[in-house]
């Protein structure tokens, strides 16, 4: 009861409204009105983010070397594809080749002078169990053997070094790619005495590329791990490419005083057209709505003329049976129609169809119905672009939404507004923002 009581005590505060108003402007809307119209259609929306970006391989590997030398011989080029343990690259072996060999020799030498302490330490040995040598010649003997042992360790290593030294000289690659770098040519030297020399870059797989993108701290809070991704390269304008966001990186990157985050967006390229390097322009979809009904903007924030605001009142005070000029309520519904063409029904007048849209926004379209007289249609706005906004019908009697539906966006007009500008307006009706 009390919920009926405060609708009925607004539909009759309405009408007190919607009479005064028209007394008003019946005197004072004059002028000539020119209207264009717009059509309610069916579309997508879409909210993005924008950022610019770098193509790279998803996995790149640097091929250098351990050795020293000149560039004997290079058996790949830019672009090449190669196989795992591929040779690539040979430094001049000359020099390794003479280390192994001192390497051998040397063994050689350890490998006697083992032979000859071990034998005199196993025949020590023997003399001084019978007691038949001192203690200092057992000792003696068998510090000899150990020493002529180590030797022999050091340089049963030093070939394997030098051995190793002689396989680095045969630059292989370490993975299946693509050649996408060459730093060397024949007959360069390279030194690795305090870095190792890079001397090729090969990408792993370039059908499948990433993309490290610098997206602003105010709108790093909306790109979300797996979010779609459209982006487009200047090689190929027309063509849209898609990708997933795969990782938002922690740490902030700041740039003229501005403070950015890298996402790394994850893009197929079955057909070769993306480049490492290539500069992507990218929009991440923050929001996507398909087929849904679409109007103009301006549609919903369209500013009345005094004699549309008369029309709409003169509907209202027809849907409230209110006395001509009395400015009182002889009739109608108690919890009637929103005061124009298609209210009526009970429980879906101004008061309930306030209660509905708390929490949303909504707009008054103004259109001419089948009878080519102005009419106005509450609707529920939703998500826009910045120049379409989402059309919602509300729940109801009232006419639906409809795509072909042709509304008013601009109106031109001669008739004085000073009418208009400081008048009471009933609650809904203005911007939907």
């Amino acid at each position: 009861m009390k919920r009926k009581f405060k609708v009925i005590i607004t539909i009759v505060v309405l009408a007190g409204i919607a009479i005064t108003l028209w007394l008003t402007l019946k005197k004072k809307s004059t002028g000539k009105t020119t209207y264009t119209f717009v059509e309610i259609v069916k579309g997508d929306i879409e909210n993005t983010v924008n950022a610019t970006g770098t193509i790279e391989p998803v996995t790149t590997v640097e091929v250098g070397t351990q050795v020293s030398g000149i560039i004997d011989k290079i058996y790949v080029d830019f672009n090449d594809t190669v196989r795992k343990n591929q040779l690539l690259a040979v430094i001049d072996t000359t020099i390794l080749s003479v280390q192994v060999s001192d390497a051998r020799a040397s063994l050689l030498r350890s490998q006697a002078q083992y032979d000859e302490a071990k034998y005199n330490f196993e025949r020590t040995e023997k003399l001084y169990q019978k007691e038949l040598l001192s203690e200092l010649e057992y000792v003696t003997a068998r510090s000899n053997y150990l020493s002529a042992k180590s030797s022999l360790l050091s340089s049963q290593n030093n070939l394997e070094r030098a051995e190793q030294n002689m396989r680095y000289a045969f630059v292989r690659s370490p993975i299946n790619g693509t050649v996408i770098y060459r730093e060397v040519e024949e007959g360069q030297t390279v030194a690795s005495s305090f870095q190792t020399p890079r001397l090729f870059l090969i990408a792993e797989d370039l059908s499948k590329m990433e993309i490290h993108a610098l997206v602003d701290e105010s709108e790093i809070g909306l790109i979300k791990v797996g979010q779609p991704v459209q982006f487009t390269v200047q090689a190929y304008d027309e063509k849209k490419f898609d990708g997933q966001v795969r990782q938002v990186w922690l740490q902030p990157e700041t740039v003229q005083n501005v403070v950015n985050y890298t996402v790394v967006v994850d893009a197929e390229n079955p057909e070769g057209l993306l480049l490492p390097g290539m500069t992507a322009d990218m929009d991440f979809i923050v929001e996507l709505k398909k087929d849904v009904l679409l109007a103009p903007i301006a549609a919903t924030k369209l500013q009345p003329t005094p004699s549309m605001w008369k029309k709409m009142f003169e509907n209202m005070r027809k849907q409230f049976g209110v006395d001509n000029g009395s400015g009182t309520v002889s009739g109608g519904p108690a919890a009637g129609g929103f005061g124009m063409p298609g209210g009526g029904a009970s429980g879906a007048g101004f008061g309930g169809m306030s209660s509905m849209m708390n929490g949303g926004h909504f707009a008054m379209l103004w259109y001419f119905d089948k009878n080519n007289d102005l009419s106005t249609l509450p609707v529920k706005t939703g998500s826009t672009d910045g120049r379409n906004i989402e059309i919602l019908s509300l729940p109801g009697p009232a006419p639906k939404v409809e795509a072909g539906m042709k509304v008013i966006s601009e109106i031109e007009s001669s008739e004085s507004e000073d009418t208009t500008s400081s008048l009471p307006r009933p609650p809904g009706f203005g911007r939907p923002f």
